[in-house]
């Protein structure tokens, strides 16, 4: 078998002229030289498709209109020149179609969170996924923090005891107004429930703050008792909420979000407690990690410092000297490397740390729409307790 020594070549479905995400993905992949990207089919609209190539200077016969005729087109490709693996950046109705068409055909896929539009749709694809055994990512870009990476290994270690309590949120202030009723294309698709699915702020932002509790602890929501509200008059979906939470260690937890928390940018925070010790991060500071000690002054962690403190698993997702911030391109840029690497070690039969080089998977996607159907779930019985569907 020749050795594979390139570059992972990847194909994007959505992403063009006018998205947001698509260009935070480009750019993320770029950024190691893992990854380059070789075709895609960034829009519905065929013409909208083809400009979007022009300015990404791509071959035209490699930027498709639909992505059925780019997953059949880059199949018949020879291997080496056809893409390796699929970028899926499109809303989310539309995530499922294409990484199931692309699952069928033999190609891995890296897809924007949450996984799917539905609970049912996400099962398919783990079942997929489990069939085909290709490689599947799923973007949580705030699991790729440095930091974050340090909390995981910190309480796998057991230092901080038992896990008791744990308080996540994310918050942000930029739908305060009713800006779906304006030009604002992300106001308008991110509050409709035939596009966004059954929850708005919950589904939007509230999986971030579950995803990075459970990533973080190594533990599993069980049950969660919710509270949802849409604030701004004739929104159709949540914009705010509470959710109390148990997990499946018998920790309690609290996890907040809000999309209408007035003059807040991106405020993410998670803090957990056990026996022993605890820890706090925030997104505002998200180089510095706090942790606090049951008979001991606390320990102020940053990204890059203390070298013989740090895990390899935090060391290995930094990228600059102690000192020069490494922020939101470098965190969503380590999963994007961690798949390529991993892709490519598949490719080679090789072996690679599966802790240093972790990302997302298909199973953090299905835990997320779990959670968004027991939180709406659980708001429209009235608040009561309601069990995540395993």
């Amino acid at each position: 078998m020749t050795k594979v020594n390139r570059k992972m070549r990847m194909g994007m479905i959505g992403g063009g002229k006018g998205a947001f995400i698509g260009g935070v993905h480009r750019l993320a992949a770029n950024l190691d030289g893992e990854i380059t990207l070789v075709c895609g089919a960034f829009s519905r609209d065929p013409q909208k498709s083809k400009e979007s190539g022009e300015e990404m200077y791509l071959s035209p016969e490699r930027v498709y209109g639909t992505y059925q005729e780019m997953i059949d087109s880059e199949k018949e490709i020879s291997e080496g020149e056809r893409m390796d693996f699929v970028s899926i950046v499109t809303p989310n109705h539309m995530h499922f179609a294409p990484a199931k068409y692309a699952l069928e055909n033999g190609f891995p896929v890296v897809i924007d969170k949450p996984l799917t539009f539905s609970y049912e749709e996400s099962k398919e694809l783990l079942k997929l996924v489990k069939e085909t055994g290709l490689l599947f990512g799923l973007t949580h870009t705030y699991t790729g923090y440095p930091m974050i990476k340090e909390a995981k290994e910190l309480i796998k270690s057991g230092k901080l005891g038992k896990i008791r309590r744990v308080v996540a949120e994310y918050q942000q202030g930029w739908l305060s107004t009713k800006l779906e009723d304006g030009d604002q294309k992300q106001a308008d698709w991110r509050t409709d429930p035939t596009r966004s699915g059954k929850a708005g702020c919950m589904g939007d932002i509230g999986t971030h703050a579950e995803n990075l509790a459970e990533y973080v602890t190594g533990l599993k929501v069980k049950e969660l008792c919710a509270d949802l509200t849409a604030f701004v008059e004739g929104r159709r979906l949540d914009d705010d909420g509470n959710v109390l939470l148990r997990f499946n260690n018998g920790a309690k937890g609290v996890l907040f979000a809000s999309q209408v928390a007035a003059g807040v940018e991106n405020a993410i925070r998670l803090r957990v407690y056990g026996e022993l010790g605890g820890l706090e991060w925030s997104h505002e500071d998200l180089n510095t990690l706090i942790v606090r000690w049951l008979d001991k002054p606390a320990e102020i962690l940053r990204t890059g410092v203390n070298y013989t403190n740090l895990s390899d698993r935090s060391l290995i997702n930094t990228r600059v000297p102690a000192g020069h911030p490494e922020g939101y391109l470098e965190a969503f840029a380590n999963i994007y490397r961690n798949f390529a690497k991993t892709l490519k070690a598949r490719m080679n039969g090789e072996s690679i740390d599966n802790e240093a080089y972790d990302f997302p998977t298909v199973e953090e996607g299905v835990r997320g729409m779990a959670f968004i159907d027991a939180v709406v779930e659980s708001n429209e019985k009235g608040s009561v307790w309601v069990k995540i569907n395993e």
